[in-house]
């Protein structure tokens, strides 16, 4: 039977932790950030986990996690 491959994109957007919970990036600090509060872009800054309802669909992605 052949391998199962890991998503690439995901890979690249998801990173997992050793709990193996997911961290992802937030939105909205890419461009147009002149008109953005210090206190928005930093808060924007750090990675978050996600919701425990998208768990499931995240791990479909990873298959050897």
């Amino acid at each position: 039977m052949p391998k199962m491959k890991t998503l690439k994109s995901a890979s690249k957007r998801f990173k997992v932790t050793a709990s193996g919970q997911f961290k992802r990036k937030q939105s909205n600090l890419r461009h147009i950030l002149t008109k953005k509060t210090s206190h928005r872009k930093r808060h924007l800054r750090p990675k978050i986990i996600i919701s425990k309802g998208d768990k499931s669909y995240m791990q479909s992605f990873f298959p050897y996690i």
